[in-house]
């Protein structure tokens, strides 16, 4: 039971560049590299709805060549028919689908426009729509190595970007604040790495987001990818502590290494403090007890049915406050005391700060005595260096 604020929110997200107002000749070169995909107008992936659904590059289009009952086909006739054969057919079903998007999508981009284009591999379906573009007159590119070279630079960077990073870890027992004041510190200018919202959950039992499905392993990687590449390692990087799993994902290694090792704050607020945050958080639960019921049974192979039962009884009698604290003290608090000591070495020295109510200004006036705490930190650091 993590404290929230609405979802999902994009980070990390390209910034198109200007068009100018001259034309330019179709002068850059046909394949360029994952390092030069921030230098676009814009990204057009053109793989199937169904692959662009599990993971793209960020703020990515789909224009599919193929879709997916098409690309079946195709790949059907390939193995059974023949490459001949799959290849002609399939050459009809993309000119067909490239006239599409040409009509539709793609129609008012101005002259100008410089898009870069991949498939999976950087074959056939990203050629096929570029050398169209790149006819009609606009400097479209193709992404060498497409998604799998996207893949892979996505892979290699996440074991290493970390390192150098400068993280502030808040701690605090849930219901303490972290997640709302993570949001007063990004309000406040502050660095924030929100890897609940990236992965659209709450890091808990109870904290599946409604109408919200968590993102792939692969394309909640992808959202780190593009939000750590956009943090300055000059500045300090505040985060929540978390367990490595944030619902069904898991937090890449280098990364949770490098959390874990950094320095720590500690948040505490009155239990009082800490049941109304969770109440107002959780207000789609109470609203729908019977999901409230369903999620409880999770915790059943900890307490025993007489326990859930109890705590059933209390949510259908609509006594929630009650609910809330007694979950704290016998689930979620006895949980994080066991946790946070072996895994978050540095919190026997952190400095301990307290949320004093649940409202907008508490979070305010905690976010701006985090970066008063954290910037004296680092004057004393660098003063002893």
């Amino acid at each position: 039971m993590n404290e929230r604020r609405p979802y999902p929110a994009n980070c990390g997200r390209l910034r198109p560049r200007p068009h100018s107002s001259q034309a330019r000749p179709v002068d850059i070169p046909k394949d360029v590299t994952v390092a030069q995909v921030d230098q676009f107008d814009e990204v057009i992936d053109v793989r199937s709805p169904g692959e662009f659904a599990l993971d793209r590059i960020e703020d990515a289009i789909n224009c599919p060549v193929l879709n997916d009952e098409e690309r079946e086909v195709v790949g059907t006739l390939y193995k059974q028919a023949s490459p001949f054969e799959a290849r002609r057919i399939g050459a009809a079903m993309v000119a067909r689908n490239i006239a599409r998007h040409l009509e539709s999508t793609l129609r008012d981009r101005d002259r100008n426009w410089r898009p870069l284009v991949y498939c999976w591999r950087g074959g056939g379906r990203s050629d096929s729509l570029c050398d169209v573009l790149r006819r009609i007159g606009w400097r479209a590119a193709k992404l060498a190595g497409g998604y799998k070279a996207y893949r892979q630079a996505v892979i290699a960077d996440l074991a290493q970007l970390p390192v150098g990073l400068h993280f502030e870890v808040l701690c605090g027992r849930t219901g303490a604040g972290k997640s709302r004041v993570l949001q007063a510190l990004a309000a406040e200018g502050a660095q924030v790495l929100d890897l609940e919202q990236l992965a659209c959950h709450r890091g808990s039992v109870l904290g599946e987001l409604p109408g919200i499905a968590q993102p792939s392993q692969k394309m909640f990687e992808s959202k780190l990818w593009w939000r750590l590449r956009a943090l300055d390692p000059k500045r300090a990087i505040f985060v929540e502590s978390e367990s490595r799993k944030i619902g069904n994902l898991q937090i890449p290694q280098a990364l949770i290494a490098a959390i874990r090792a950094a320095p720590c704050i500690v948040l505490v607020a009155d239990t009082s403090v800490r049941v109304a945050l969770l109440l107002d958080e959780y207000a789609h639960l109470l609203r729908a007890p019977d999901m409230l019921k369903q999620r409880l049974d999770a915790l059943s192979t900890h307490y025993g049915r007489e326990k859930i039962s109890c705590w059933k009884a209390m949510a259908t009698a609509g006594d929630y406050g009650n609910l809330v604290d007694e979950l704290l003290t016998a689930h979620y608090d006895p949980a994080y005391d066991r946790s946070i000591e072996r895994n978050f070495p540095a919190i026997a020295r952190a400095p301990v700060m307290r949320l004093r109510a649940s409202n907008p200004g508490a979070m305010r006036e905690l976010a701006r005595a985090l970066l008063e705490q954290s910037l004296r930190s680092r004057v004393r650091i660098e003063g002893d260096i």
